[in-house]
């Protein structure tokens, strides 16, 4: 019996529905696709979000990743070629960039990606950071961590290398979370090589859990199997690369990539398998089905299906005190569409959404300490956006 589902409210376009492919020129191009029947119908356009302006705090980022919050109220982004930049108390960029960042493989969608604090950060000055290492035809994921303190990454260490290496720039992941424990909880893209999604050997694929200090968790899902890499926590998935835990439930939620549709925002639970390539609502990008099935038992299926394609990356859950009408609301990013999407929830059931348009690649979303919600947008020219309330 296939896994439950809480229901998604859609808008679905009646004749046909226009997938999101991109041109050789990089532009989106919209080539005329039906859609996939199955339990999760697909969600098309959704009404614009009403009473806010997107507001620039600093333009001149190079396809920053990922942001980190510091108590004294400055933050620390991620560059994805490889640099650390620090954003002032004053909301002003450092001009110089982070010393002690470690060597990165800067290929394609690789390079330097998210980057979080550990829970004790006052105490222990750990910064965690994700990053592509290797070479273009053996490369991993790499998680390490340092101490941050006079304007640089002190007593760097490697935590934690995927294997097996997989070739060329795709797919890397790689959000990152801490849990209760004190556990880190990441996602791994699978290369784009499909079959390792289900491979349990492998790391690809798979959203991975291991202790802070790098240490195996032993009480993940699959420790008592010796086919299993013992750090799997999910697995089934493309390309997830948001991650975020809900406050009021500590529920973990996962957006992925699919190809062409069939991007997914997931509830994660351990042990869960999500599908990919076996199951999916996407298309090869050269034009066929990527499977003939939906759905199938003892693979869950994804709360939403969006479709087109959203191009999912970062997620947030929402808590500040600005948008009274948006705490505890589900905010994913979107780069192909440039979007925010607003995801309404009411208790546990998800009741509709909303969009929030910029003219921008939208990389990360986060809550900041302010009662603001912020984005990173993934443009040569990146930018960090504040979004406040519009005056009537």
């Amino acid at each position: 019996m296939t896994m439950t589902t809480r229901p998604v409210l859609t808008t679905i376009a009646a004749a046909s529905m226009l997938l999101i492919t991109t041109a050789a020129c990089g532009q989106p191009r919209f080539d005329p696709l039906p859609p996939l029947e199955g339990p999760v119908p697909p969600t098309g356009e959704t009404p614009p979000a009403e009473g806010w302006k997107p507001v620039t705090v600093v333009s001149g980022l190079e396809h920053p990743w990922g942001i980190a919050w510091l108590p004294d109220g400055s933050a620390l982004i991620t560059e994805r070629p490889g640099r650390i930049r620090l954003l002032k108390p004053d909301q002003t960029l450092h001009p110089e960039p982070i010393n002690g960042v470690p060597e990165v493989l800067a290929l394609r969608q690789g390079g330097l990606l998210d980057i979080i604090l550990h829970p004790d950060f006052d105490e222990n000055r750990f910064v965690y950071i994700a990053y592509a290492h290797g070479t273009a035809r053996a490369n991993h994921t790499r998680i390490a961590r340092a101490r941050y303190e006079d304007h640089a990454l002190n007593d760097l260490e490697v935590l934690f290398t995927t294997q097996p290496a997989k070739p060329q720039g795709f797919h890397f992941g790689c959000r990152m979370v801490f849990l209760p424990d004190n556990s880190l909880l990441f996602t791994m893209g699978e290369g784009g090589l499909k079959d390792p999604s289900q491979d349990m050997g492998s790391h690809l694929g798979k959203i991975l859990r291991i202790m802070d200090d790098g240490s195996p968790a032993t009480d993940n899902p699959f420790q008592a199997r010796v086919d299993a890499a013992q750090e799997i926590y999910s697995y089934g998935h493309r390309n997830p690369q948001g991650l975020a835990i809900r406050p009021e439930t500590g529920q973990i939620y996962s957006t992925e990539h699919g190809p062409r549709g069939g991007d997914e925002l997931n509830l994660i639970e351990p042990g869960n398998n999500y599908g990919w390539p076996v199951v999916t609502y996407g298309y090869e990008y050269h034009g066929p089905r990527v499977s003939d099935q939906t759905s199938k038992p003892g693979m869950v299926d994804p709360l939403i299906n969006w479709t087109p394609s959203i191009a999912a990356s970062g997620l947030a859950f929402y808590t500040g005190d600005k948008f009274p009408e948006w705490r505890g609301n589900l905010f994913a990013g979107g780069l192909i569409l440039k979007q925010v999407r607003r995801v309404i929830f009411d208790g546990d059931e998800i009741m509709g959404e909303e969009t929030l348009q910029f003219d921008q690649r939208i990389r990360d979303v986060r809550d900041g300490p302010d009662g603001y919600l912020y984005v990173l947008t993934d443009e040569r020219n990146g930018q960090l956006i504040r979004i406040e309330p519009k005056a009537d």
